[in-house]
């Protein structure tokens, strides 16, 4: 049995998520791959057992980065202007340090992957974004809402923003360069804020 070379491993998994984000899951060959990490694809199935097992160690990988920076000093039971501030911040920083991370999950979701890799999830964000909210909810912060039009208010805002700043493409056209600077953060959150009190 071949052993297992970490610098080998971080190779393969850098290439599969260049892969997976440039040329999509059909593009992510392991013939492709081997020789985009300079190993033979032998060498890739002493790490992962095929091609979706691959795909699902990845998203793990990314999901647990994101979950990681998104908690950052975060708790559940913080007020929820402080706590949705927070994680607006962290989720903001995540992205744009992590461009194609941010691009992986964003394919995930959107695939036939999702509801087969949500049930390998660790339940941590998913019971810390529950029990912010639920606190919220009693203390008559937040109106309570169905999770997608919560969502939809709360986050899909920021990353809106997120994109348009990245992209560097604002709705204006004639190449005035957008970016997302603490003004426009604070000026977003705060209606989002507006829009989610009782």
């Amino acid at each position: 049995m071949r052993t297992r070379d970490e610098n080998k491993e971080l190779a393969i998994r850098e290439k599969a998520l260049d892969m997976a984000v440039k040329d999509g899951f059909d593009g992510l060959s392991m013939q492709k791959l081997a020789r985009a990490a300079g190993v033979s694809p032998a060498t890739i199935y002493i790490y992962f057992k095929d091609r979706d097992d691959l795909i699902l160690q990845l998203w793990l990988q990314e999901v647990k980065k994101m979950v990681d920076a998104t908690l950052e000093g975060f708790d559940p039971s913080m007020h929820f202007e402080e706590g949705l501030k927070i994680q607006w911040l962290n989720r903001a920083k995540f992205c744009m340090q992590n461009p194609i991370s941010m691009h992986f999950l964003e394919q995930i979701k959107f695939s036939p992957y999702h509801d087969a890799f949500s049930k390998k999830m660790d339940n941590t964000f998913l019971t810390a974004m529950r029990d912010f909210v639920h606190h919220a909810i009693g203390r008559k912060e937040v109106v309570k809402l169905p999770i997608e039009v919560y969502w939809s208010i709360a986050f899909a805002p920021l990353y809106q923003l997120v994109k348009m700043h990245m992209s560097g493409r604002g709705m204006r056209g004639g190449g005035e360069k957008f970016i997302l600077d603490d003004k426009i953060m604070n000026q977003t959150l705060k209606l989002v804020l507006k829009a989610l009190k009782p």
